[in-house]
């Protein structure tokens, strides 16, 4: 399927692993010229490397205003343009309120939300300098539910969804912006996070049956969606969340005689 990418600039933050390595590399086999930012410049490196020509490592943390006002003015020197951002740099982090610290509560913000908000404030010049464009926030099942003990993550996730809103109405009819919200994919992300229980296999068997689907996602499902939504076949979709979870949440749970 032709989205139409050729030769036009995309930027993907997180891009080094997981559905931002996935997104990325999508949108480049699309024909696409791709800047990566990420934290992580020896996995972003080779990625980049792996990918060949219209593929540039930026290394960034996103969650600083300075570094991302840094990378986007390379990325539009870089690309030469832009006319896709993808805010996907994200951690999860575990504790209830009062066992969340401060640090932590800054910190899952600053990577989860802040990041989408300052990356966003410097794309969106350029992308309306090109003629308009798209932003796509990857944000979470959990945006809309919650598990127990992610009191950091959860909101950040939520308040992705009232950012995407927010970018949706001021920017139109030129910018659109919509939010992906993914349940369990296979990531390092969920890999360390299964890691941090002394059942391991037990987490990723719950994890798969809470999806109808009765499996975890793969990056490259997400990205699929990431490139419908951000090309011109979506051109009247706007301001909107998408679920791409497996059916995650569509039962209610209990049986009932």
């Amino acid at each position: 399927m032709d989205l139409e990418f050729a030769e036009k600039g995309v930027i993907v933050t997180g891009a080094a692993k997981g559905i931002g390595a996935a997104v990325a590399t999508a949108f480049h086999q699309e024909g696409a010229c791709v800047a990566l930012i990420d934290i992580d410049a020896a996995a972003g490196e080779d990625l980049a490397r792996s990918l060949g020509p219209r593929a540039h490592f930026l290394h960034a943390d996103v969650s600083s205003s300075m570094q991302v006002k840094q990378a986007f003015q390379q990325a539009d020197e870089t690309l030469g343009g832009f006319h896709v951002l993808v805010n996907n740099a994200g951690i999860q982090t575990y504790g209830t309120v009062t066992e969340t610290t401060e640090e932590t509560w800054d910190r899952t913000l600053g990577v989860n939300l802040k990041s989408a908000f300052l990356c966003a404030q410097a794309a969106l010049p350029v992308i309306q300098r090109e003629g308009g464009g798209v932003v796509v926030n990857i944000a979470s099942a959990q945006s809309l539910m919650s598990q127990a003990k992610v009191a950091a993550y959860t909101t950040s996730k939520t308040a992705l969804l009232g950012l995407t809103r927010s970018i949706a109405v001021d920017y139109a009819p030129h910018v659109r912006c919509v939010a992906v919200c993914p349940g369990a994919v296979d990531t390092p992300m969920l890999n360390w996070a299964v890691q941090q229980s002394p059942n391991p296999e037990a987490v990723l068997e719950d994890c798969r049956q809470m999806h109808l689907s009765a499996r975890i996602g793969s990056p490259r499902e997400i990205a699929d969606l990431v490139l419908f939504l951000s090309s011109g076949r979506a051109g009247f979709m706007t301001g909107q969340y998408y679920r791409i979870d497996g059916g995650m949440g569509v039962t209610i749970a209990g049986k009932m005689q």
